[in-house]
């Protein structure tokens, strides 16, 4: 049976014929010309593949666009870098803007009952450098580098064997492959689409030179070990191969730019891929911009950089309290500042360490009824008239109400402000004595000082914790805050050393029920409120602790059964019972969500919407409106 998750052609079924052919008369890039003269590229009609994905913009309400023009952008370190694989967002499958899946790199794929899934490459198709994009990729990164035990160790990432067990990979022609499971795998599809995709292939005929397998020659291999500074073959392969942070300029992709900038720098420059698979309705190329040049600067003022005109499109970095300032910066720049909603379960998130190292506190962050009072004492319309003008929403740590999944209970969950419910709670929990200053008394004696760890990248985070001192104040718990390097974070979290987090909330604020409710169950080991059981699940028990709190654990046994079953509805009913179980146990403390965030632009790029989701996943930021459709348009 050929389920829901059937897609036939998307986008490129219509006029493919003819747009080819207008592709011979649409005209080059200016920027290409050089090399189109020389021979060493060749004509558009020869680098595209047969049947390109075809964007029509005016039916998306867009306006077909012209070459040519250079983006700068601000990132706060090298390994930002990454941004551009999420921003340029060609994935095999991906969503559209409503969210819903759509073939990109590929031409066509099957779904059968979640277990079967076929993939049809585009005839034609190539990797940057002009090298053919065939199955071949995919059956080098299957046999050679999933199925090696030096490239990968632990077997393959869960998402390939979420019951235990990898699929059966098949290369059916040179353009058809095909994974198959014994039981339902509903994660494949949304962690190819996601900002940081599930890599599946590769480009064989780059990447076999630094396999032990393809290398024959043992002098080379030293040699080019020695170059990139590593003791083993398998770290250069992995090296080499990195593509969501694409760090080596050699490495082909199927990306829209390309870096052609070595490590180390402070300018890293990414320029058009002449091969991208991408054509408008007239028959252009994709992308119209050339370059993306991305600046490295400090985290602390990318916001100082934009607003004083150093950016033609800037959405990292900056945040809603930098919303007034860049606002200012349209008088003395030709930049617009467009404000949209940030898709994340809460803009700013409390999330008590339930493996804190303390003991004391690792018992109290355990009980329900603490992290019910730590919420019920915040003051939530006083933080989103403070920090966010009122226009943000009071809620709990959850789906927003563009999400189909949404029920506003999930959303209400213990965030009206009712100290006096706060403080029942708290004596019932047996912190009933008070020090002379009022502070309560811990069972050991200690004051109940809790330190609040943030990496101090915004000061909204830190005006918020000010606001939040005084409401635990006022019920007897004195908060502290600490700030530490995002570096730094995760190891003091799994240490224990951090007793409590400043952070985003959940990064999937509109799901599906198609959409994997991992973020609501220990699953990583950077989720800060149980860094230790996530690491356990991550590692397939192997490291790390099994969650010994009952409902963290049927959290993700809920993920299993999801896991478990291709029917719509037993998703979605799970998908609820997730969201009850999660909120009602306050595991993550949300403050306010629906909250804006600044876009800065240049006033004369053209295709950015004017409101749109913001966030991680599932939109990686700005992927799913094509920032291969942005273009300058003159005055």
């Amino acid at each position: 049976m050929v389920t829901r998750r059937t897609f036939l052609g998307g986008l490129v079924g219509a006029a493919i014929a003819p747009a080819v052919l207008r592709a011979e008369q649409a005209g080059e890039p200016e920027f290409l010309k050089e090399k189109l003269t020389s021979g060493s590229l060749p004509p558009m009609a020869e680098r595209i593949p047969a049947r390109p994905r075809i964007v029509n913009l005016k039916e998306m309400g867009l306006e077909p666009g012209a070459y040519g023009g250079t983006v700068r952008t601000i990132i706060g370190s090298q390994r930002d870098i990454r941004f551009m694989t999420i921003y340029g967002y060609s994935r095999l499958i991906g969503y559209n803007k409503h969210l819903q899946f759509q073939p990109d790199i590929l031409a066509d794929f099957y779904a059968e009952d979640d277990k079967v899934f076929t993939f049809m490459l585009r005839e034609g198709h190539k990797w940057s450098d002009g090298q053919p994009f065939t199955a071949d990729d995919f059956r080098y990164w299957w046999e050679d580098v999933i199925l090696n035990d030096k490239l990968t160790p632990g077997g393959g990432a869960l998402e390939l064997r979420p019951h235990g067990n990898l699929p059966r990979f098949e290369m059916l022609d040179p353009l058809t492959v095909r994974y198959t499971w014994e039981k339902p795998n509903p994660m494949f599809l949304p962690s190819l689409a996601g900002p940081q995709p599930l890599v599946i292939f590769g480009p064989a005929h780059y990447l076999k030179q630094f396999h032990k397998k393809f290398q024959p020659d043992e002098a080379k291999m030293e040699q080019m070990m020695k170059e990139s500074r590593v003791k083993k073959w398998q770290d250069l392969h992995i090296k080499m191969a990195r593509s969501y942070r694409p760090e080596n300029p050699n490495l082909p992709t199927l990306d829209p730019w390309h870096n052609t900038t070595a490590l180390p720098a402070e300018q890293f420059v990414f320029e058009r891929n002449p091969f991208f698979h991408r054509v408008d309705e007239t028959g252009r190329q994709l992308p119209y911009l050339d370059r993306f040049v991305l600046n490295v600067s400090s985290s602390s003022i990318i916001a100082a950089k934009a607003g004083a005109g150093e950016a033609d499109l800037q959405a990292t970095g900056i945040d809603f309290n930098d919303y007034t300032f860049l606002k200012e910066a349209e008088k003395r720049f030709p930049v617009k500042v467009n404000l949209w909603k940030v898709a994340r379960g809460s803009r700013i998130t409390l999330l008590p360490n339930l493996n804190c190292a303390d003991e004391v506190w690792r018992g109290l962050f355990r009980d329900v009824r603490l992290r019910r009072a730590l919420s019920l004492a915040i003051n939530r319309h006083e933080i989103n008239m403070v920090a966010f003008y009122g226009l943000g929403t009071p809620s709990a740590d959850t789906v927003l109400p563009d999400s189909p999944l949404f029920k506003q209970e999930y959303a209400d969950a213990f965030v009206k402000f009712d100290p006096d419910e706060a403080n029942r709670l708290l004596d019932e929990l047996g912190l009933s004595k008070r020090g002379d200053d009022g502070i309560r008394l811990l069972p050991d004696g200690r004051r109940a000082e809790i330190t609040v760890e943030t990496a101090g990248e915004s000061n909204l985070d830190t005006d918020v914790l000010e606001l939040v001192h005084d409401h635990w104040a006022d019920i007897g718990l004195a908060l502290y805050t600490r700030t530490s390097q995002r570096d730094v974070f995760r190891n003091r979290a799994m240490s224990g050393t951090i007793m409590m987090s400043i952070w985003y909330g959940l990064d999937n604020g509109v799901p599906t029920a198609d959409m994997s409710p991992s973020g609501l169950a220990p699953t990583l080991d950077d989720q800060l409120q149980w860094p230790l059981w996530g690491m356990h699940y991550l590692s397939a028990g192997q490291e790390g602790v099994a969650p010994d709190l009952p409902e963290a654990a049927e959290l993700v046994d809920l993920l299993k059964q999801w896991g478990s079953t291709a029917k719509f509805e037993e998703r979605q009913a799970i998908w609820h019972r997730m969201l009850s179980l999660y909120t009602q146990q306050v595991f993550s403390i949300g403050l306010i969500n629906s909250t804006l965030q600044p876009i800065l632009r240049s006033a004369k790029l053209q295709n950015l919407p004017e409101r749109a989701l913001y966030g991680f996943d599932p939109t990686s930021y700005l992927g799913i409106y094509m920032p291969d459709v942005f273009w300058y348009k003159e005055a």
